[in-house]
């Protein structure tokens, strides 16, 4: 059955370092992030090309390295979520997560009976195909797997309180582009009215006393952040971590190596 280590992360307000992955599905990547110092790894199907059975294999290989993991769906439909529990995710980002109503129609996918209505399929991957008890292994699911509400809406920011209050909502993530874009200011997040609604989320979640996340593209916005109250704090992702790295090596490279001799014959 999944554990219950990235629930466990929700529970107290200590900084959870992460890393987003939307393109790079290879077996050594879980023990390359173990290694580089990730607590978590959040692993997308919304904006990737990511297939489900990708997200079997990056599980598989995060399971390996000891590293939780949260997995966006593409959707909020029960197949998606349904599909993504049973290969083993513990925890499930939900997108444009707006209202009570909707966090309760979603709980309802991701909870086995009596207090969901998962469908139960078991000696599979997310129970690592062990027999035993069958009431054991659906308390310790509905125990252990995580709910991560992803506010990205003005919806989601106007009940926000709401949402934080909810008994199994473990934790509050905020999608700033999507959000800002919603707003009808992409991109502009020391804009007044985007920086309010922020102050809203944080407020909802010191009250209810839930963690909050955001992906980061540098280590000073991520520290800022944290004393707002953020702890879920996701450092960047792999296409744009390569891409940064290359670009600096390169660019150091053609300073360093500027001129050059010219060749016999040519």
């Amino acid at each position: 059955m999944v554990d219950s280590a990235l629930r466990d992360m929700t529970k107290h307000s200590r900084l959870k370092v992460g890393t987003f992955l939307v393109e790079f599905n290879t077996p050594g990547i879980g023990q390359i992030l173990k290694a580089s110092g990730c607590d978590y790894v959040l692993v997308d199907m919304e904006h990737s090309g990511f297939s489900i059975g990708d997200i079997k294999q990056i599980l598989r290989y995060m399971q390996a390295a000891d590293l939780p993991v949260i997995v966006r769906p593409p959707s909020k439909e029960y197949h998606h979520a349904a599909r993504v529990l049973d290969i083993g995710a513990g925890a499930v980002m939900f997108p444009m997560v707006g209202s009570v109503e909707e966090v309760k129609r979603l709980l309802n996918y991701i909870k086995y009976p009596p207090q969901g209505g998962r469908g139960v399929a078991l000696q599979i991957a997310h129970d690592r195909y062990m027999p035993g008890p069958v009431m054991k292994k659906l308390r310790d699911a509905n125990r252990n797997t995580a709910f991560i509400a992803l506010i990205e809406t003005l919806e989601g920011v106007e009940n926000a309180d709401d949402i934080a209050a909810m008994k199994d909502v473990d934790l509050m993530w905020i999608g700033h582009f999507d959000l800002s874009a919603d707003m009808g200011i992409a991109g502009q997040f020391d804009h007044p009215k985007f920086k309010a609604a922020i102050r809203k989320i944080v407020a909802a979640c010191k009250k209810h006393d839930k963690s909050l996340g955001r992906l980061v593209p540098e280590a000073k916005v991520g520290g800022a952040l944290f004393k707002q109250g953020f702890d879920f704090i996701c450092h960047s992702g792999d296409v744009w971590m390569l891409q940064a790295t290359m670009q600096a090596g390169a660019d150091k490279l053609r300073a360093t190596c500027k001129g050059g001799r010219k060749r016999k014959g040519r």
